[in-house]
């Protein structure tokens, strides 16, 4: 998973006291596993057969977002938090060597890590696509729209700054790159005083979003197609549960789309009973005229196969489209 952590940069003191004590809280879990942090995250065995066993011992997340990626050889990937290094290690051989890996910590003791056994990695692997840095997650030290995928692994919640985050994803991603990040979701918005709990931050439990407010987060800094996955109920605290959520997101980048006819219409073809799509509601197998605008949105990569486009130039839409996970 990812290990470490971020909040922001020019922040409150309050902020930085919060930033500070993740950063001490991560910085202990490097030199000695912590069993506590987070959710206990299991690998497949094919995956870490290139990857030291010693880097399994200090990696604490909810669920590695690598794995269910698709990555594809020859695409760039950033690990937000990236700890010890076990999910770029992972994603390294997915990319290979014609791809790129970045990992992002701010905490030196996990980067020290992670680096030294990178050496062991690339050795196993035959060649170098990996690169770990220092840095916030509010401020990701990667070249504009130069990323095909962001990944974390339960790390937006230990910021205290995750409008920003979220910008600074969008920012590095291509036209049509995505997040798909694993996190910890709280059921109910948290109360104040679990909030100033110091150990819950580190334990992923303060700074917990509901799904609602991750959502809203992803909407409001430009992302579409959002799918969803709750993977199981971590732990119940204070009689709150929290979640173990894997998100995904896109940058939506308008596409040229040739709709001749004066009128262009949608047929959901799931894999819900019924959606609502920018206010209008689609019931599965239903078509429904829409503007131009939404059928540019609905034909892009976001939302690949749960739209069916057609315009009054078309005979019928096709029959066969391939599902997806959630739409939001």
């Amino acid at each position: 998973m990812n290990d470490m952590t971020s909040c922001c940069n020019n922040a409150s003191d309050k902020d930085d006291v919060s930033r500070n004590d993740v950063q001490d809280f991560y910085s202990k879990a490097a030199v000695t596993a912590q069993e506590s942090l987070c959710c206990p995250t299991e690998y497949d065995s094919s995956e870490l057969s290139h990857i030291p066993k010693e880097v399994l011992k200090i990696s604490y997340g909810c669920g590695s977002p690598v794995g269910r990626a698709g990555l594809q050889e020859g695409q760039t990937m950033v690990d937000l938090g990236s700890g010890g290094g076990i999910d770029c290690f992972i994603a390294a051989k997915y990319v290979g060597e014609t791809g790129h890996v970045y990992g992002i910590d701010m905490t030196e003791e996990m980067l020290n890590i992670a680096r030294k056994n990178a050496t062991q990695v690339v050795k196993n692997l035959g060649y170098n696509n990996i690169e770990f840095k220092q840095g916030f997650l509010e401020s990701i030290p990667i070249e504009n729209i130069s990323v095909d995928l962001v990944t974390s692994n339960c790390v937006i919640n230990l910021s205290t700054k995750k409008s920003d985050v979220f910008k600074e994803i969008y920012r590095i991603l291509k036209p049509g790159g995505r997040f798909l990040i694993a996190d910890i979701i709280s059921e109910v918005e948290v109360p104040e005083e679990m909030r100033n709990n110091k150990e819950l931050w580190g334990e992923c439990i303060s700074g917990a979003l509901t799904l609602q407010e991750f959502l809203n987060y992803a909407r409001n800094n430009q992302f579409k197609g959002l799918r969803i996955q709750k993977d199981y109920l971590w732990k119940e605290v204070e009689g709150i549960k929290f979640y173990s959520y894997i998100i995904e997101g896109f940058k939506f980048c308008p596409e040229e789309k040739s709709f001749d006819g004066n009128s262009i219409f949608a047929t959901y073809a799931g894999p819900f009973d019924t959606v609502i799509f920018q206010g209008t509601k689609f019931q599965l197998g239903d078509t429904v005229e829409i503007d131009r605008k939404t059928a540019e949105i609905m034909s892009s990569y976001s939302y690949n196969g749960q739209f069916i486009i057609t315009d009054s130039t078309s005979e019928k839409p096709a029959e066969d489209s391939s599902e997806t996970s959630c739409c939001s």
